[in-house]
């Protein structure tokens, strides 16, 4: 037994001289050839020099020296000279951009042709309106059997006026005539029309050498009878209206159209104008005035459109639609409307660089008509928009901070808001 224990004594010893000697030797092996290794690799990776510090959210600062950005809670971070051009394009995996089928359209020029659909309704000519007074004072003997909405023709006999007064002018008027002097009838006859006398009346006195004391009183205009104030019977006094009567051709279209595309509205341009009374008919119109107050409930300026109307089918009160082409005849550039799209303070398409590079680009919008949209700047002819599918580079590049750094002089939140929020499209 002792002999076998003193034999295990040194086995022990030994197996545990070789542990340390095999963990000495195979430090001492490995760590000159890790010296090495790092050296080269040293050598291999010249050191990359900033040119300068930045904060992500304001890119237009640059510092010389790290650190903590004023502007936000973060760290400031180093721009290098292999980074590029600093452009905001995104990259976007080829494949990707085939499976979801981006549709890319061509910034277009030409003739922006707008059509804008209006409705309106008719109202009286106010241009065209016959007061109808007395000249004298006299009593009313035959009112024609008129009555306020009536129709009448030019000329049309309104009523009759009994005036006593021209009884004694008329009989000197006829004594003056009789004696021949010409110089007396010229005076005579001017005494007549200063007393309110018709000029065709006093012809016809002179004529049949007889007195009419009984005037009857026409309409100057044709048109329809607004008012009649006069019944058989009554006395009149010199200057009293006896009827108002408003004309019925040409007459007024009063259309409201959007406050945002008055402007392009101006007196002269044609109008197509459809009558709910006349199916499948059109009438030719001219806008004679833009009025100048905008209603404030509902943000409308109206336009005043004259129409003939020389078989008198068109009545006040009746309802109309309305077709006026504002189209530009200057060439301009137009995208897509569905490719614009709206942060709330600024307008960005997604400009297709090549296959599979995309840029976010402000631009300024003019007018938009028909699925089309006027840019006004920030693009050029044929450049490359996405169409359909923006909303993918739109996200990406809102992940990757691109548009946060091209809104860097806006609302920081504009970076992240959700697609859906902040894609529009103009009303016509």
């Amino acid at each position: 037994m002792i002999t076998s224990r003193q034999q295990l004594v040194p086995i022990a010893l030994g197996a545990i001289f070789l542990s340390i000697l095999s963990g000495t030797v195979g430090y001492w092996i490995a760590q000159p050839r890790s010296e090495p290794r790092s050296a080269s690799a040293s050598a291999g990776a010249p050191q990359r020099k900033p040119l300068y510090w930045y904060d992500p959210m304001v890119p237009s600062q640059h510092f010389d020296k790290p650190g903590k950005s004023p502007f936000m809670d973060m760290q400031l971070v180093p721009k290098y000279a292999d980074e590029g051009d600093g452009s905001h394009a995104v990259e976007v995996n080829p494949n990707i951009v085939q499976n979801l089928g981006l549709r890319i359209a061509s910034v277009e020029r030409g003739t922006f042709s707008q059509k804008l659909d209006a409705v309106g309704s008719l109202v009286f000519n106010q241009r065209h309106i016959a007061i109808v007074q007395s000249r004298t004072n006299g009593f009313v003997s035959r009112t024609y059997d008129r009555a306020p909405g009536d129709i009448i023709k030019r000329d049309a006999p309104i009523v009759d006026l009994l005036v006593p007064e021209w009884a004694g002018a008329q009989a000197e008027f006829l004594a003056v005539v009789r004696s021949g002097d010409a110089a007396l009838i010229e005076a005579a006859r001017q005494r007549l029309l200063l007393l309110g006398m018709p000029s065709e009346l006093i012809a016809r006195i002179e004529a049949t050498r007889q007195q009419h004391t009984i005037v009857t009183i026409v309409s100057p205009i044709p048109g329809a009878i607004d008012s009649l104030e006069v019944r058989e019977g009554m006395t009149v006094s010199g200057g009293a209206t006896l009827a108002k009567i408003n004309g019925l051709d040409p007459v007024w279209l009063e259309a409201a159209i959007p406050e945002s595309q008055s402007a392009a509205i101006a007196p002269g341009q044609t109008v197509q104008v459809n009558m709910v009374a006349y199916p499948g008919e059109t009438f030719g119109g001219q806008v004679t005035e833009v009025l100048p107050e905008a209603n404030v409930d509902t943000r409308a300026v109206r336009v005043r459109v004259e129409l003939p109307n020389p078989h008198l089918r068109l009545r006040p009160g009746m309802f109309a639609r309305i077709r006026l082409d504002i189209g530009d005849t200057t060439p301009s550039l137009w995208v897509p409307t569905e490719a614009v799209i709206y942060t709330g303070t600024r307008h960005l398409v997604i400009v297709a660089a090549d296959e599979n590079r995309f840029e976010p680009t402000e631009v300024q919008i003019g007018p938009e008509a028909a699925g089309r949209t006027v840019v006004l700047s920030g693009l050029k002819e044929a450049d490359k928009v996405v169409a359909s599918g923006e909303f993918l580079i739109d996200s990406e590049a809102s992940l990757r901070g691109v548009l946060a750094r091209l809104n860097s002089e806006g609302p920081q939140e504009e970076a992240s808001m959700p697609m859906d929020r902040r894609k529009s499209r103009s009303q016509p």
